[in-house]
C-alpha cells in the first residue's frame, strides 16, 4: 500500500479549504508561508504597514513552532503537557487575535499543516483555551467558542493521516 495521499483525500481537503472565507483562506496561506518557511511573506502578503507589522509579529511568534514540533506530547503523561500547551496557547492566541480565523475548522486546517496530524488531539483544548482568553474581543470570543462542535470537542480519537493539500499563494494576472 502506498503512503501517497489519495486523490479523494486531496479533493476533500481542497473542498474544505474552499469553504473558508476569502479572509481565512488568505490568512491560512500567509501563515503556511511563514510557519513552513515557504516564501517571503512580506513580499507576498504585506500590502499595508499594518499588515507588515502583523507579519513581523507572526514571524516572531511562529518561532515557537519549532518547540511545538519538538515537545509534542507522545503519550498521556501529564508532565509533558506544560512544555507543549504554553507555547501552543501563545501561538493560537496570536492567530485568533488577528481575527482572520473565524472558526475551529479553519484553525484546525491551519494547525494540522503547521504541526502535522499528531497535533489533532491537542487542537480542541488549544482553540478553546486561546479563544477564551481576554486578548480576544468578547463578541469574537463568543463566535469562536460557538464554532467548535460537540463532536470535535469530545472526539474519542483522531486520524493519523497527514494532510495532503497545502494551499499556496496564487498570482492573479491582470486581464
Amino acid at each position: 500500500m502506498s503512503n501517497t495521499p489519495s486523490s479523494q483525500a486531496i479533493l476533500s481537503e481542497l473542498r474544505e479549504f474552499a469553504s473558508f472565507s476569502p479572509c481565512e483562506q488568505r490568512y491560512i496561506r500567509r501563515s503556511l508561508d511563514i510557519g513552513l518557511a515557504r516564501a517571503d511573506a512580506f513580499r507576498l502578503w504585506g500590502r499595508t504597514p499594518r499588515e507588515k507589522a502583523s507579519i513581523r509579529a507572526q514571524y516572531v511568534v511562529y518561532q515557537d513552532l519549532k518547540l511545538l514540533r519538538r515537545d509534542m506530547p507522545k503519550g498521556e503523561n501529564l508532565d509533558t503537557i506544560e512544555a507543549f500547551m504554553g507555547p501552543m496557547l501563545r501561538v493560537s492566541t496570536f492567530d485568533l487575535s488577528q481575527e482572520a480565523l473565524t472558526s475551529f475548522c479553519a484553525f484546525r486546517f491551519l494547525y494540522e499543516r503547521l504541526l502535522g496530524a499528531e497535533v489533532r488531539r491537542w487542537l480542541p483544548a488549544a482553540f478553546c483555551g486561546a479563544a477564551a482568553l481576554p486578548q480576544i474581543r468578547p463578541e469574537k470570543r463568543k463566535k469562536l467558542l460557538q464554532s467548535i462542535s460537540e463532536a470535535a470537542a469530545t472526539a474519542p480519537g483522531w486520524s493519523s493521516r497527514e494532510p495532503a493539500f497545502y494551499p499556496e499563494y496564487v498570482e492573479l494576472e491582470a486581464a
